[in-house]
């Protein structure tokens, strides 16, 4: 079992490339797959698409140090799977409760966007990190592409959750919640506010709670 990639993961060569061009330019970056952050013994799994060029490329923990990591570990901290204060950087004293943060793809992407082979090749990572939490109950989904990545991760088609903003389903032994992404694109247009966002994790506290054992 191999939830998370090694340091210098060689399997997307688009990827590597980038971040070697990331280290060039950046030595004292991160500059790597970001690894998943939180409880092993986690009931709440969140998903990301992939980390961004000076967020997690940078710091090495997922959504630290750009614009989604503030309202992401805020609301968080708010509906109790969060203690600590968040200061974007990864000495910051913030920590989980019960709450993991991972990522479909681990490296981050030209542009913010994974391409689909490399989505399908860091499929395994997310595959084995879903398995290596025995008591996972919920699974909050950032964004389509994140959706479509994690129910190919349970084996079954992307078809089987309608997209959408609090859309939810029953797969598997899980419960998935699809939120759109916290980008500041979302939250600075509206298209996200912060009261969307924690009604999302305040559903998901809920069938956490639900179902306790």
């Amino acid at each position: 079992m191999t939830p998370e990639p090694p340091r210098d993961c060689p399997l997307c060569p688009r990827l590597v490339a980038y971040r070697e061009e990331n280290r060039r330019q950046n030595p004292d970056w991160f500059n790597g797959p970001a690894p998943s952050f939180g409880d092993p013994d986690a009931r709440l799994l969140v998903a990301g698409l992939a980390p961004g060029r000076t967020g997690a490329n940078r710091t090495g923990r997922p959504f630290t140090g750009d614009g989604a990591g503030w309202i992401l570990y805020q609301t968080l901290t708010k509906t109790g799977f969060a203690t600590g204060v968040y200061d974007a950087r990864p000495g910051d004293g913030l920590q989980l409760v019960d709450c993991m943060i991972t990522n479909a793809v681990r490296c981050a992407p030209p542009l913010n966007k994974p391409l689909p082979i490399e989505e399908k090749t860091c499929r395994p990572f997310l595959i084995d990190r879903l398995t290596a939490l025995p008591r996972l109950k919920v699974i909050v989904t950032l964004g389509d592409v994140s959706r479509k990545s994690v129910l190919k991760a349970l084996g079954v088609p992307a078809s089987a959750m309608a997209a959408g903003h609090g859309v939810e389903a029953k797969v598997g032994p899980y419960t998935l919640i699809n939120s759109y992404h916290c980008s500041r694109l979302n939250t600075n247009t509206g298209r996200l506010t912060p009261e969307m966002f924690e009604a999302i994790f305040a559903r998901a506290r809920a069938a956490i709670e639900a179902d306790p054992v």
